[in-house]
């Protein structure tokens, strides 16, 4: 483990702080995301404003009275080293490789948005699984139409294939951590008011698999539901209905019809932000009910006229689990298609039979440099139930008698962004497994060190 940390030293000793250059302080870009499709780039309309930064000619280019096409991309390498990982065997190092380009061409209200993806991995143990490569295919590639109600409500209706993020991604993201982003096939309705959101969808996980253009819809697993945002009130309000016929929990497999209703409170006063979120889900597995919740709180205190401008984060999760065979219902949470390091660059356990605490201080020594130190810990919320991992696969159910401490986690991270459209990052986190890791042969700390150079415009 000395030697993990000596590595992470070298790896993110802090660089000079670049100062910003007058096209910098002059042209400010909305702020990227991961689906990309919803950034506002309408300000490069002014040729001035586009003249502003080399990658405005090519950024936004009129194409006549109504016309536009906006063109953006991704090249990402990020090398991880894992140490005694729980879900891929032995000590494993790799590297990540993806390139994600996008067009997107809005004629009036009709719009057509492709985005490919090329991702590779040289080095994982046993070969790539579906978050490592899917060789050249299409991440997105969708049509809508924006329909204006009146003075102040939206409607666009769209189909095809996309990235979708509801709220903090708990239930449904866009993995975008791992190599491969996770999209969906199907239609979904938006429409938007003022101060007001909501979105109706039915969907299909679409499935990575090795080889060229052949990802494909799920077969087994279906996603529907409405999500409605009170944007001035940061109330979130949603439904969420579930179809899985190849479903697996730790007292066995079966068909899977789950129902999940939620509510989130969020929102920013001063130097405060807070995120609550409550959540239960009813249904069916393998002919027997359903009876599952979870809740978050979420809390964060900035200083940002202080030097270094700190702050601190505190995060707690309950996630409920199973009370085994002998319970006529099953009481595991299922977090649907949650966003990929759910808890940190090292997420060995996932959000499933859990509670959790989670701590985050962080500095930002310059405008363009953060570093972070979180400390983290798991416990089993039954004992009688499994260790999860992100995705909601079982890992394992602990011998009898191995107690609910699964164990403690430290991560450091740091990011650098170089220019508007550079960023270096690198972490190393460190797990101290618990009894219940233990209990499953997991006998020693549980390690990754991160290192990652992103381009993105």
């Amino acid at each position: 483990m000395k030697r993990w940390l000596l590595a992470l030293a070298g790896a993110v000793a802090t660089p000079a702080a670049a100062q910003p250059s007058p096209a910098d302080a002059a042209w400010q870009p909305p702020t990227l995301t991961s689906v990309r499709y919803d950034e506002d780039w309408s300000a490069l309309a002014d040729p001035q404003v586009r003249a502003e930064h080399w990658t405005g000619a090519f950024k936004y280019m009129p194409l006549g009275d109504d016309a536009r096409l906006i063109t953006g991309a991704e090249v990402r390498a990020r090398y991880e080293a894992n140490l005694e990982p729980l879900s891929k065997g032995p000590d494993n190092d790799y590297l990540w490789l993806r390139a994600m380009p996008y067009a997107d061409l809005q004629v009036g209200p009709v719009r057509a948005f492709v985005e490919p993806i090329a991702a590779y991995a040289i080095g994982v143990h046993g070969g790539p699984g579906p978050t490592d490569a899917t060789g050249i295919d299409v991440l997105q590639a969708f049509a809508d139409i924006d329909l204006h109600i009146g003075a102040t409500t939206t409607v666009i209706l769209r189909g095809g294939r996309e990235q979708m993020s509801l709220g903090t991604e708990r239930l449904v993201g866009t993995r975008y951590g791992p190599n491969v982003p996770l999209a969906y096939d199907g239609g979904r309705v938006i429409v938007r008011g003022r101060g007001w959101r909501a979105t109706g969808f039915w969907v299909r996980p679409v499935e990575s698999r090795p080889g060229n253009v052949n990802d494909r819809s799920s077969p087994t697993r279906a996603l529907w539901g409405v999500y409605g945002e009170d944007q001035a009130d940061g109330i979130d309000l949603y439904y969420l209905g579930f179809h899985n016929d190849l479903a697996r929990y730790a007292r066995g497999g079966g068909r899977e019809d789950r129902q999940t209703i939620g509510t989130r409170y969020h929102g920013t006063r001063g130097a405060w932000s807070w995120n609550a979120e409550a959540i239960a889900q009813f249904g069916t597995f393998a002919g027997q009910p359903i009876r599952a919740w979870s809740t978050a709180i979420e809390a964060t205190h900035q200083w940002p006229h202080v030097d270094l401008a700190p702050a601190l984060t505190l995060r707690a999760n309950l996630i409920s689990g199973d009370g085994g065979a002998g319970d006529r219902h099953l009481g595991d949470f299922n977090a649907l298609f949650p966003k990929g390091k759910y808890f940190g660059e090292l997420s060995p356990v996932g959000p499933r039979n859990l509670k959790n605490v989670h701590a985050i201080a962080s500095l930002h020594p310059t405008a363009r440099l953060t570093t972070s130190l979180a400390l983290l810990g798991f416990w089993r919320m039954r004992k009688a139930d499994g260790v999860y991992d992100v995705p909601g696969n079982l890992i394992g159910v602990p011998v009898a008698g191995s107690g609910s401490f699964i164990g403690k986690q430290a991560e450091f991270t740091t990011a650098w962004r170089a220019t508007q459209e550079l960023t270096f990052s690198a972490s190393v986190s460190v797990m101290d497994p618990g009894s219940a890791l233990r209990g499953l042969g997991h006998n020693h700390d549980i390690g990754l060190i991160g290192l990652e150079t992103s381009f993105r415009y």
